[in-house]
């Protein structure tokens, strides 16, 4: 089951539906389609008491296992402390899915609406007028991320990895605070493979649930033995990083000429433009985050160590 970015979030065309949805008690009505995928759905509906505009997540589950993969979202949002992650507002499963008599349920969940949409939202209009980010305004972005990276990374009683972290799955908040959002694809950090089925698992999951172009890559091809841990996520952090610089990821003109990505990634060139209007600092952060070796690549409060750095150089500047 797919999870689903949040990359449509502000593109909303005519949808004049006026349905009701009660969820634990709570009336909603939808305003809006915010994004749709595969088997889920984001709308904007609003509190019909209160006024206030939320973000309804709706997760079509086909079977039990798509039940509890659908719940561990929820699940992972209340292991996760931190004002840069998305928090669930309320939930609720209605029926009952059973793949053998063909019945679904739905996972109804309720989140803060971001007016101003996804980061990749974002750059896509600054990129229609080639309007680049202030180095500054780009780290004090960045760190927000960095911190609510930490808090999952973090997380207790076994760390977490996000698996999907991208320009889609960042929001922006009223005060453009970075907010990471979609958190179906996060799983347990650190994984132990021992064969080639487990290998082929984890690769399968991957493809299913991690982007391509941010994919680490470790993830394209898994070893039969090797370790996998929450450095995926500094990879997906560092191309987050470029984006924020040139306004697409390293890859995506690699999938958007339809040549593979996996060799792009696996061959370990970074292209970063010669008219960059970057510090070097910037381009080594970049490139200290995507390092082909996982167990090169920084854990995420070397990366932050960074960051701090970068920043007290950049208010020396002015």
């Amino acid at each position: 089951m797919n999870s689903l970015g949040w990359a449509l979030i502000v593109k909303r065309g005519c949808f004049c539906s006026k349905e009701t949805l009660t969820i634990n008690g709570t009336k909603y009505t939808i305003k809006d389609r915010l994004a749709q995928g595969g088997f889920s759905l984001i709308d904007l509906a609003e509190n019909n008491i209160t006024r206030k505009l939320y973000a309804v997540k709706r997760i079509t589950c086909h079977s039990i296992d798509d039940q509890n993969i659908a719940l561990r979202e929820i699940e992972n949002c209340r292991r996760i402390d931190s004002e840069n992650v998305i928090k669930v507002i309320d939930f609720e499963l209605k029926g009952s899915a059973d793949i053998v008599i063909n019945t679904t349920s739905t996972l109804y969940i309720v989140l803060p609406y971001y007016k101003h949409g996804s980061l990749h939202d974002h750059l896509q209009m600054r990129a229609k007028r080639q309007d680049y980010m202030p180095e500054s305004q780009i780290m004090q972005i960045f760190l927000g991320i960095c911190e609510g990276l930490r808090a999952i990374h973090e997380s207790k009683p076994v760390p977490l990895a996000h698996r999907d972290l991208k320009t889609a799955n960042i929001c922006l908040s009223d005060s453009f605070e970075p907010i990471i959002v979609d958190l179906g694809s996060m799983t347990e950090a650190r994984l132990q493979i021992c064969g080639q089925s487990e290998a082929q698992r984890l690769q399968d999951e991957a493809e299913e649930r991690s982007s391509i172009v941010y994919r680490a890559p470790e993830l394209f091809s898994v070893k039969s033995y090797c370790t996998v841990d929450e450095r995926t996520d500094i990879w997906s952090l560092g191309c987050v990083l470029y984006a924020m610089c040139f306004f697409h990821c390293p890859f995506d003109p690699i999938y958007e000429k339809g040549d593979s990505v996996a060799l792009a990634v696996l061959s370990g060139n970074l292209n970063i433009p010669e008219n960059s209007i970057y510090s070097q600092d910037m381009h080594d952060l970049i490139s200290y985050m995507l390092r082909m070796d996982p167990m090169e690549r920084p854990f995420i409060y070397s990366v932050i160590e960074k960051c701090h750095d970068l920043i007290q150089k950049l208010e020396g500047r002015v």
